[in-house]
């Protein structure tokens, strides 16, 4: 997403959280061995399609156009916002079975997939939709 971006801040946001994606890998392996279990990738039905609708978009939009960083951001959008519902689950859940550690590192991580919701949402108001409004306009 973030070689298909336009705007410079959004494709920052992109390498940034990349990078922080690879600390929550850690941590989640950290919160595995607490538990006693050992992770095990498993393909996730629901985030495929997400990352499919994203990969749509690229090939929809125009490149260079801040109507594809709309798009992008709303893709981006729908896979923190599911993040944030499974960290925000699994925290509950940890906590309700005594396991506040874990909890705790869930929660580290759900705010952060939090704060990448909050910075996307700031970089759609304050540039790209109205940039893309404004490419509208010229059509």
């Amino acid at each position: 997403m973030s070689k298909a971006a336009t705007s410079p801040e959004l494709k920052r946001a992109f390498l940034d959280h990349l990078e922080e994606t690879k600390v929550h890998v850690t941590r989640l392996e950290q919160a595995f061995e607490l538990m006693g279990e050992k992770p095990r990738a498993k393909k996730c039905d629901a985030m495929e399609g997400i990352t499919k609708e994203g990969e749509g978009i690229i090939e929809e939009t125009e490149k260079g156009t801040a109507t594809r960083d709309v798009g992008l951001i709303l893709a981006a959008q729908k896979v923190e916002h599911y993040e944030i519902s499974t960290y925000g689950g699994l925290a509950q859940l940890a906590r309700t079975l005594g396991r506040n550690e874990v909890a705790e590192i869930l929660a580290t991580t759900l705010e952060e997939e939090k704060n990448a919701d909050s910075l996307l949402t700031g970089i759609a108001e304050n540039n790209v939709n109205y940039d893309a409004s404004e490419e509208e306009e010229d059509d």
